[in-house]
């Protein structure tokens, strides 16, 4: 799947976004939107039929959506998923989704959605959701002494110096607003790393739906992570000589959240080797609490 979402915007609404962040942002809400052409069978769509294959967190999104479609108990949230990229995405052609209600329990619900184009898998998710229940609570604290996310530059404040090497890419309206805490992505050319931070949310106003809210951060997760794995070698995602994909991807969803606030996306390099790279990460909401784990394993093949 591909490694570069859809872009960034300009011109101020009263929520602090743009007009045309807020216009991008609703069409990754109509995204996601699929359509339901027959019981458990649902159709999406790419809005950019220009790229060479469909980006990973899109198919993820919609294939999340695909699975909370099929759940009837009201306040069952998901709690978690596991996902893997099988083939390419073709953006030229719709993406059928096909849910399997796997189980319905008291508490837990599970679904697996498998995603086809052409006749064939291109990804496969399976996930769980879950009864909000009460009980202790323990969670990983958040960094300390962390930079206000709008102090920071955004995207086309912080890139402007490579607007020429990203092209098109860098030009395009985005519906995530993403701030790089340390450095631009491209400094890794520069300072070896084992990790990277960035502030991130939906790029203007979200409805007040839950599901919505979860699909966003999964569509988002996928947006900077697995670049991470090659953080400690000095290299960035778009070197001539580097070729990455996403090839599976979990993520656990532990307390509420909205997509439209700021939060912290903590994402470090675990391992890199034998043409793979795993990373993981952890959102946190601006006042602290742990929203979401993420693990990622992607293709990581240099000099190829």
């Amino acid at each position: 799947m591909d490694r570069r979402p859809d872009a960034e915007p300009d011109g101020p609404t009263p929520d602090g976004a743009t007009a045309s962040s807020q216009e991008a942002l609703d069409q990754l809400v109509e995204l996601l939107d699929l359509e339901a052409i027959e019981v458990n069978i649902f159709r999406g769509f790419s809005t950019d039929e220009s790229r060479q294959r469909v980006f990973g967190g899109q198919v993820a999104g919609q294939a999340l959506v695909a699975a909370a479609r099929t759940i009837d108990e009201p306040g069952r949230s998901v709690h978690s998923l596991h996902a893997y990229f099988i083939r390419p995405g073709d953006p030229a052609i719709p993406i059928l989704y096909e849910v399997d209600r796997l189980r319905d329990g008291r508490s837990f619900g599970t679904r697996r959605v498998v995603a086809i184009q052409h006749g064939r898998a291109i990804f496969n998710l399976q996930a769980s959701f879950h009864d909000p229940e009460p009980g202790p609570d323990h969670q990983i604290e958040m960094p300390v002494g962390l930079v206000d996310p709008e102090s920071l530059p955004d995207f086309h404040t912080r890139m402007a110096p490579h607007a020429e090497r990203l092209a098109d890419w860098y030009h395009r309206p985005r519906p995530i607003d993403v701030r790089y805490v340390d450095r631009d992505p491209f400094a890794a050319e520069h300072e070896p790393a084992t990790g990277q931070q960035v502030w991130l949310r939906a790029d203007g106003r979200l409805p007040d739906d839950p599901v919505l809210h979860a699909c966003i951060v999964t569509y988002a997760s996928d947006m900077t992570l697995l670049d991470t794995t090659l953080l400690p070698f000095a290299m960035s995602w778009d070197s001539p000589d580097v070729q990455m994909a996403s090839l599976d991807h979990a993520m656990w969803f532990h307390r509420p959240f909205r997509a439209d606030d700021w939060l912290l996306y903590q994402q470090r390099a675990i391992s890199t080797g034998t043409a793979r790279g795993l990373a993981g990460g952890a959102i946190f909401t601006s006042d602290g609490r742990l929203a979401v784990s993420v693990v990622q394993e992607g293709l990581a093949r240099v000099g190829r």
